[in-house]
């Protein structure tokens, strides 16, 4: 970890940022190693340009963060200990000037900012995200390793909602085989809510899984993902129960082309905006661009969603070791709902799918 504080602490120098203190699950994990929601706690790391850094986090949590790897200070504290006050002494025995800081404005709640506030009058605050967000898109080794194995683990979970599917079965329990078995796995969580949405309630891209049954003729869409060791992945499949009409099939395949030539474009150089576009023109081809409402996908790593984003209109070129889904779709209401999404990690050559559940329409 320590080569990621260099790399913040370099860029703290480059923008005259004194401190830097960030306090997302995600962001606290790709710093530090320490991976913990706390909660209503604090949890932080302060970063400085030359002065040591510091994790704050529930005592009860000390001994977790150093068995994680934190090699540097950290500030315990107990349910009615003020940690600001902590903080403030912490900072003040380094002998700084703090004058900005940067934070992650999209998380710090104002509570948290009027703490920070008081702590250094007159300070003023800059944004954080776009940098770490930018040191997290170029995935490394370690990091790859630990993506495949979620990957890996998804592609077991589809299968087990698959296996698990029957007439009469309702969405909420064919999730429930689907999470109990990650369980056994050693899975403590995953990546988002998992979806299991069958026939007309598929054709509601975040749909909730409910007790509507699952029909002969139904197309039955699966979206989920797990954590691993810190790091997330996301797959999304769309089976078939029994016999299905023109009409279902047609919209499958729509979506399967329309992800196959955006994955077949993928190399670094190509933007963003290249493959959502390839995606979204092949859908509009067929008829259905009015029905494909989201962006292409989404970055991959310590969290479910980071960058890049592959949405039409961004610039960015896509680099090797950049890890985001590609997970095109069709909603038609009152017919049906289709999605395929696999998770994809940039090459020298290409692209390679961490997710292998098989493509081709599976008929259960």
């Amino acid at each position: 970890m320590e080569h990621r504080l260099h790399r913040l602490m370099e860029w703290m120098k480059t923008k005259d940022i004194q401190f830097s203190f960030m306090t997302t699950t995600e962001n606290v994990f790709y710093l530090s190693g320490f991976r913990s929601d706390p909660h209503e706690r604090l949890l932080g790391v302060g970063v400085f340009q030359d002065a040591e850094p510091f994790l704050v986090c529930p005592k009860m949590e000390m001994t977790d963060a150093k068995a994680a790897g934190w090699d540097h200070q950290i500030i315990g504290y107990s349910d009615i200990e003020n940690p600001w006050d902590m903080i403030g002494q912490t900072i003040a025995k380094r002998n700084l000037f703090i004058q900005t800081i940067a934070v992650e404005k999209q998380h710090l709640n104002v509570e948290r900012y009027e703490a920070l506030s008081a702590l250094y009058p007159g300070s003023a605050f800059v944004a954080a995200e776009e940098k770490l967000q930018q040191m997290r898109m170029i995935k490394d080794e370690k990091e790859l390793k630990l993506l495949r194995k979620a990957a890996q683990m998804a592609d077991h979970a589809i299968q087990t909602g698959v296996n698990a599917i029957r007439e009469g079965i309702s969405e909420l329990e064919v999730l429930a085989a689907i999470e109990f078995e990650m369980k056994k796995q050693g899975i403590s969580e995953m990546s988002f809510s998992t979806m299991v949405l069958t026939g007309k309630n598929a054709a509601s891209p975040h749909g909730v899984p409910g007790a509507t049954k699952i029909q002969k003729g139904d197309l039955v869409l699966f979206d989920l993902g797990v954590v691993y060791e810190g790091y997330c992945s996301d797959i999304t499949r769309t089976v078939a129960f029994g016999d299905i009409d023109d009409k279902q099939r047609e919209i499958y395949e729509t979506v399967l082309k329309a992800e196959e030539a955006a994955i077949a474009a993928v190399r670094p150089g190509v933007t963003a905006k290249e493959l959502d576009l390839i995606a979204r023109q092949t859908i509009a081809d067929a008829g259905y661009g009015d029905y494909f409402p989201h962006r292409l996908g989404h970055g991959l790593g310590a969290s479910v969603h980071e960058y890049p984003s592959i949405t039409e209109t961004n610039e960015l070129k896509l680099e090797e070791g950049m890890v985001f889904t590609i997970e095109p779709g069709i909603y038609v209401p009152g017919v049906a709902g289709v999605r395929i999404e696999d998770d994809l990690y940039v090459t020298k050559q290409g692209a390679e799918s961490l997710t292998a559940f098989p493509k081709k329409l599976t008929f259960v």
